[in-house]
């Protein structure tokens, strides 16, 4: 009889568990008939973070940092004006909606894409991946919404089970009782942006009931491609580019060098001398600027007359030896084609540095660390290169990339590590110790003298130099170690 009571009262405790439990997924809108709907289980939640994100900081400059600002002239209240209105330009140009942060919620019935979908400026795009999963109900309505384009779905003639508002518009509804029917019209759902972008962006909000979803779409003018023929042999691959200012024993010492290798390889010889001297000699073309252009301008007048997918820039003091292998540098260059420049080494010195960067906030500018010896890590398959982000003057490097970054000819005398500082973020970098030039000996002639003036300028050009990084580059301080 015991046993038999106790079978009992487990019983009915289970089947008031049970009860229970069924009763709670009713009203949940799990079960029951077409007329369940689900009550609201929470607040309705967004995942587009509707309070703007923190505004940037300023940063904390390294120790040992040059406050560029102390390099201003007094009365620099207009300069700072129109500094700070050319940083609101560059965010403008770029910066996009892309940049939102979006959050995703947990158990959402909706399904989206939430990265790559990409749409050409005014072009109508099927949006991939629009579904509605959810539990049955009488009727479903979900929504679309968009700022930047419209939204269109097809109507079949005979599609009595739907309803869709707002086709054609940044709005749109499609309402019906059918899911099937429904997630047909949302795979039909396509986006058209109204203004012309070569590349900017847009967010949609995708709703259903307590529920939204925002995913982003970039809005991309598709680019051709600039591929170059590397033809049959290095020669077609590779041009050497040098500048030269009243050195040319150094410069002819350079060139024996290099024939002695190379015997066929065009080398681009800048040359802003007061009494330019001319370079005879096939494959070897000299471009005659104004006297004391300076370092830079002679580098883009240099690297604009390439034709060759890779150019190598070697100063005009340098010697080929046996190690200059300049294949070994193509090998890696195009073993991984996500690298842009390539540095080797110089008379044993393998120089590199790294670039430590804080945007800082709007007003003060970025904070900026030059790091000599400063690396990252080694480059995957090859132990003896590693990435850097800056190198040596003595670099392989993809021309069409080194075009897109340019070296600012308001630089005069002394700039290089200035190069790879604008290109930070849009140049790869590497070094390697497997390939080297060597390095002249000074040498004493007729212009030694006069080269030394420009060689080392007066102090008044370094404060250029840092006002120059504090417009230009938006810097607040910067610190070279």
């Amino acid at each position: 009889m015991a046993l038999c009571r106790a079978a009992t009262i487990q019983t009915a405790t289970l089947g008031c568990v049970l009860v229970c439990v069924l009763l709670c997924l009713f009203l949940t809108g799990y079960v029951g008939g077409p007329e369940a709907n689900p009550l609201p289980s929470q607040p309705a939640q967004r995942v587009l973070a509707r309070n703007p994100l923190p505004s940037k900081t300023a940063c904390a400059c390294s120790p040992g940092s040059t406050q560029l600002k102390s390099a201003l002239p007094p009365d620099s209240e207009e300069l700072l004006q129109r500094r700070a209105k050319e940083r609101q330009q560059h965010t403008a140009r770029t910066e996009s909606v892309l940049s939102t942060l979006l959050y995703a919620l947990s158990n959402s019935p909706l399904q989206y894409p939430i990265q790559g979908f990409k749409v050409r400026p005014m072009t109508p795009t099927f949006i991939p991946g629009l579904a509605l999963h959810a539990a049955q109900r009488s009727n479903y309505t979900v929504s679309l919404e968009v700022s930047e384009g419209v939204l269109r779905t097809t109507i079949p003639a005979k599609a009595v089970q739907v309803k869709v508002t707002g086709n054609g518009e940044r709005r749109l509804v499609v309402e019906s009782g059918s899911l099937e029917a429904l997630n047909e019209r949302l795979a039909d759902v396509s986006y058209t942006s109204t203004l012309y972008h070569i590349h900017t962006g847009d967010l949609a909000s995708f709703q259903f009931e307590d529920h939204e979803a925002v995913f982003p779409i970039t809005i991309k003018q598709p680019q051709p491609p600039v591929l170059y023929d590397m033809g049959t042999d290095i020669n077609s691959q590779v041009t050497i580019t040098t500048k030269t200012f009243l050195r040319y024993p150094e410069l002819n010492a350079l060139l024996k060098s290099i024939r002695q290798f190379y015997k066929d390889m065009e080398i681009i010889i800048v040359d802003d001398s007061m009494e330019p001297q001319k370079i005879p000699g096939p494959h070897i073309q000299q471009f005659i600027m104004p006297p004391a252009q300076g370092w830079f301008a002679g580098r883009n007048l240099a690297v604009s007359q390439v034709t060759t997918k890779y150019f190598l820039w070697v100063d005009d003091d340098f010697l080929f030896t046996e190690l200059t292998k300049i294949e070994e540098m193509v090998k890696v260059m195009e073993a991984v084609p996500e690298l842009d420049v390539l540095g080797g080494k110089v008379g044993g010195d393998q120089f590199y540095f790294s670039i430590i960067y804080e945007e800082g906030d709007e007003t003060e500018g970025g904070c900026m660390h030059r790091k000599s010896g400063g690396r990252y890590h080694s480059l995957p398959g090859y132990p003896q290169c590693s990435l850097v982000s800056g190198v040596v003057n003595f670099f392989l490097a993809r021309t069409d990339a080194a075009q897109r970054v340019g070296f600012d000819p308001q630089l005069k005398r002394v700039a290089h590590s200035e190069f790879f500082m604008d290109g930070l973020g849009s140049l790869m970098v590497a070094t390697c110790g497997h390939v080297s030039v060597s390095h002249q000996a000074r040498l004493q002639h007729n212009d030694t003298k006069l080269y030394k003036e420009f060689r080392y300028p007066p102090k008044s050009e370094g404060i250029s130099k840092m006002q120059l990084h504090f417009f230009k580059n938006h810097l607040k301080c910067i610190r070279y170690g």
